[in-house]
């Protein structure tokens, strides 16, 4: 399995031509700058009634809500990975998930104060209200890279239960007791990461207190290359 992930991987990365499965709109949740990618047939409503799962995409220290479509080609993986069947259609919400940042400077202070998880249930509401999303959390999925993987350790961790797949590339792990509670849990971060020390000592404890996850290791950093692998790997991982 690992061989043909690898594959496909290099597959969907290469450039080509794919059958439009999805349209992307933009959009103000809660206040919050987002993108979200809806199914072709949501969008134009051709299935009256017809709900999706959701996925939640977060970006990292310093992005916003264009970098997963932007930098992380989110769209054409996306369509390649439906149109091959190897993926569910599902709706993806891509928060500018650091709003409240007067300057860059001070975004970090930001990131962490807690306020992005606290305000979180009632972002997740009126997505779900707003687009064609069943709302399930045995369906629902959460992800980010970086400082998006370290909101997702969080948002997973205080909305207990309300997210079956969790998934963290390259997080920024700082804080190491935050139990998962998700049918899938995974963390991916490359070798050569500067943040892969603080995902080892999370790992650790992981490991100690007897939480299942799933874990994968590649070669490189902290970059744009390994997290389409990731997002690749992840979205299979969670079709229903």
């Amino acid at each position: 399995m690992k061989r043909v992930i690898l594959c496909l991987t290099a597959t969907l990365l290469a450039v080509g031509m794919h059958a439009a499965t999805g349209t992307v709109v933009r959009d103000t949740i809660q206040g919050v700058p987002c993108r979200v990618y809806v199914p072709v047939k949501g969008e134009r409503g051709e299935v009256k009634g017809e709900r999706y799962p959701v996925l939640y995409l977060q970006h990292g220290m310093w992005g916003n809500e264009d970098d997963w479509i932007d930098k992380g080609d989110l769209v054409h993986i996306l369509d390649s990975l439906v149109a091959r069947g190897l993926i569910d259609e599902r709706v993806i919400v891509m928060p500018d998930n650091c709003p409240s940042r007067p300057t860059s400077a001070e975004e970090k202070a930001h990131a962490t104060n807690g306020e992005w998880e606290a305000n979180f249930a009632a972002f997740m509401a009126e997505a779900e209200s707003k687009y064609p999303i069943d709302g399930n959390p045995a369906t629902r999925a959460i992800a980010g890279l970086s400082m998006g993987g370290y909101h997702t350790m969080r948002v997973a961790h205080v909305l207990d239960g309300q997210f079956a797949y969790v998934g963290m590339f390259s997080p920024a792990t700082f804080v190491h007791n935050y139990s998962p509670s998700a049918k899938v849990y995974y963390i991916a971060i490359g070798k050569d990461d500067f943040l892969y020390s603080h995902v080892k000592k999370y790992r650790k404890w992981l490991n100690k207190n007897k939480y299942p996850y799933t874990y994968y290791e590649s070669a490189g950093g902290h970059t744009w290359p390994n997290w389409k692998d990731y997002i690749i790997r992840f979205l299979q991982m969670i079709k229903e």
